[in-house]
């Protein structure tokens, strides 16, 4: 985890401090500063601390110092090296909902195989049973085209003969076969184009998934799954509802988004 870098005699106190004396110098208050970056005032308090334990990650923490160094035009990787936030290696992800591809196929070639064997199950005893009489009687077939009759022709056979019956022409009906429904778009589809750290929580408060995703992955939420989502390097995943992009400018702040999700899927910017 991180550890907080406590200033010394002789080396000009810690990463926070040299931040707030570079700031004094620039004649700059907090709350300018925290216009300028974009971070609310509390963030910029809890950096000039020296306290990041409430900060989060330590790549938002890297981050968060490094803008606060370069505004002030201090050694960029000097103060982070001071700062010795710990680069924490992530946990492996568990995921509740995303299913691998073997599993997938597998399951499909179960249940085709399933399907085949009850259609020859209830298909064999029928044609076996149908099958003699296919054989042993004829079957009468009858042309679809029949010329009509003229009104002259003489419909008897000899005298005293009996009239042909009339035949009624056969229809075919070629009616168009009803449309597969289409499959319908996830409520909610999350897509990574390089690495990001990311918190998923359901709407009872229970963590669905927490780390850093790597570039090409993608997670996808059925509707009332999730309640409440945090994106680090936002500007690189692709959020999706019901298969249209949403804009995530209303709910970044240093590349962070943080958004909830309602249950008919409309989102909200979140409370820090």
């Amino acid at each position: 985890m991180m550890q907080s870098n406590q200033g010394t005699p002789g080396n000009g106190g810690g990463c926070g401090a040299r931040l707030r004396l570079g700031r004094d110098a620039a004649g700059l208050t907090q709350e300018e500063v925290s216009a300028r970056l974009k971070m609310p005032v509390r963030v910029i308090r809890v950096l000039e601390s020296d306290d990041w334990s409430s900060l989060g990650a330590p790549v938002f923490v890297r981050g968060q110092l490094r803008s606060y160094a370069r505004l002030l035009g201090l050694d960029v990787d000097a103060a982070l090296a001071e700062a010795r936030v710990a680069v924490v290696t992530p946990p492996e992800l568990v995921s509740h909902t995303h299913t691998p591809r073997i599993r997938r196929v597998a399951e499909q070639v179960a249940r085709r195989a399933v399907y085949i064997a009850v259609t020859a199950v209830i298909a064999v005893p029928v044609w076996m049973a149908t099958s003699p009489h296919l054989v042993n009687n004829s079957v009468a077939l009858q042309s679809l085209d029949i010329p009509a009759l003229s009104a002259n022709t003489e419909a008897t056979t000899g005298t005293g003969g009996v009239a042909a019956p009339s035949r009624t022409p056969l229809v075919a009906s070629f009616a168009s076969l009803p449309r597969p429904a289409s499959i319908a778009a996830p409520a909610l589809s999350l897509k990574f184009n390089a690495n990001s750290w990311v918190q998923v929580i359901a709407p009872d408060g229970k963590s669905l998934e927490q780390g850093v995703i790597n570039a090409g992955q993608a997670r996808s939420y059925a509707a009332g799954e999730v309640g409440r989502i945090v994106l680090g390097n936002s500007s690189a995943v692709a959020v999706e509802r019901h298969g249209e992009l949403v804009d995530l400018a209303p709910f970044i702040r240093a590349n962070v988004a943080r958004f909830t999700l309602s249950s008919d899927g409309s989102l909200a910017p979140a409370n820090h």
